[in-house]
This record gives C-alpha cells, sequence and structure tokens, in this order.
C-alpha cells in the first residue's frame, strides 16, 4: 500500500479541519424550550376606576366543567381601566389597560351575572327585574374593579382578573370613555363588528349555536339556560 497516500490524506484533513469544524458547528438549529411564550405583563393587583365600554354576546357555546359538557349562553363584558395607560403600539400612543370577564347571560338567583350586578349596584336586583333585564345599559357605565392574581394550573404563568366589582364613591369623578362603545349580539349580527375582534373571539361566536343557525339561515332553539331579555328603562336603574 503506497503509504505516501495515507500521509497526503492526512495532511488535507488536519488543512481542512478548522473548515470543517465550522460548518458543523453553524448548522441550523430548532431549539425547543418550556420557557417560551409571549411578553404579556398582567395589570398590577389592585382597585381601580373603570367604565364598561364593550359588551359582546358570544351566543350559546359548549363548555365543559368538571367532566361534563353543556351548552351554555355567553356574554363578555370589557372594562377600560382610564387611569392606567400604557402605550401597545406607538401610532395609537397611550390606551387604557382592558380587562374582561364572561358570564353565562342567566339572572337565576345562583347565577355569577346577577351576584356581580347586584355588587356593581350596590342594591339587589328585584325577582321582577330578574324576569327579563336589558344588559346593554351597562354599556359606558362607571364602577369600581378589585384585580387579582391568579396562577395558570397548565402554563404556571401568572394573570390578571377580575376578582369583585363595585361601585364608584359619591363625588369620585371617573374619566369619560376612551374606547369606542360596543354592544354586540350574535343574533343581531352585524359584521363590520364582528370582523373587528380578535381571532379567539371570533371563533367563540362562530362555534355557538346561534351563529351556526344563522348560516344556515334557520331559526336557532332557544338554549335551556337563557333568560328572556327585554328593554328597560335606563332611569329606573340605580346606576
Amino acid at each position: 500500500m503506497d503509504l505516501s497516500y495515507h500521509r497526503n490524506l492526512i495532511n488535507y484533513y488536519n488543512h481542512f479541519k478548522p473548515l470543517i469544524f465550522i460548518i458543523m458547528s453553524t448548522k441550523t438549529q430548532i431549539i425547543a424550550s418550556s420557557t417560551g411564550g409571549s411578553n404579556y405583563e398582567p395589570i398590577a393587583a389592585g382597585t381601580y376606576v373603570a367604565r364598561c365600554y364593550s359588551m359582546i354576546h358570544l351566543g350559546t357555546v359548549k363548555e365543559s366543567y368538571m367532566g361534563e359538557e353543556k351548552f351554555v349562553n355567553k356574554v363578555r363584558l370589557t372594562f377600560e381601566l382610564p387611569t392606567e395607560l400604557k402605550v401597545f403600539k406607538e401610532e395609537n400612543g397611550e390606551q387604557p389597560q382592558v380587562i374582561s370577564k364572561e358570564f353565562t347571560l342567566s339572572l337565576g338567583e345562583k347565577s355569577n351575572l346577577r351576584a356581580f350586578l347586584n355588587s356593581w349596584r350596590g342594591k339587589a336586583l328585584t325577582e321582577e327585574e330578574c324576569k327579563a333585564f336589558d344588559i346593554t345599559v351597562l354599556a359606558g357605565k362607571a364602577c369600581t374593579l378589585s384585580i387579582i392574581h391568579k396562577t395558570s394550573k397548565v402554563s404556571g404563568k401568572v394573570y390578571a382578573e377580575i376578582g369583585s366589582i363595585g361601585g364608584v364613591m359619591k363625588g369620585m369623578e371617573v374619566p369619560a370613555l376612551m374606547n369606542p362603545q360596543m354592544v354586540f349580539s350574535v343574533s343581531n349580527f352585524d359584521q363590520v363588528a364582528f370582523d373587528s375582534f380578535p381571532d379567539f373571539i371570533k371563533e367563540k361566536i362562530e362555534s355557538s349555536n346561534e351563529y351556526k343557525a344563522l348560516k344556515q339561515n334557520a331559526k336557532p332553539t332557544a338554549p335551556a339556560v337563557e333568560e328572556p331579555i327585554m328593554e328597560v328603562e335606563e332611569d329606573d336603574l340605580p346606576w
């Protein structure tokens, strides 16, 4: 065997070894990590003045609770905190931070929405009022919110949640709404308003019985948990 061949091969390898190492070390990598995710920073825990600026009727959607699936009629209320301003996009300047809470659209004796409204008003709704209450009168109304922090059992991340609501103290001024007021019902569909919603809200509405019936040009069946909604004179409410 020609030993000069092997010597030349070794010399070739030693000459190009640094280049081979660089090529191997700069290979494209795709790294998975348990610390990924958005840079979302929750609203600081505390008590704030706020205004309800958005009420979105999501429709009758399927939910799972304690391993049981059922259809519930849902509404999403969103509040702005006019004293807590933040720049989310440079072109929009300072905007108020916002927080939302979803409820089953029911004013039954044990419903969360009924308890929420009672705390807001500082006065319990009567049984007669609960038979037919137009919650759109909430839009634009002032309140105080107690915001608490909780930790997600899934991601381990801290998030903000409305812990409780109350009325505004006498003499306290709450700045006017900065966000456009929004009232939307899937039963009285507004495509322009719908198109302005973030994707996760659109997807929830699209999963509702009302939306599916609308697309099929059929009337939706009334959900078992839905309470009738009728107009109520705003002057009769102690807001």
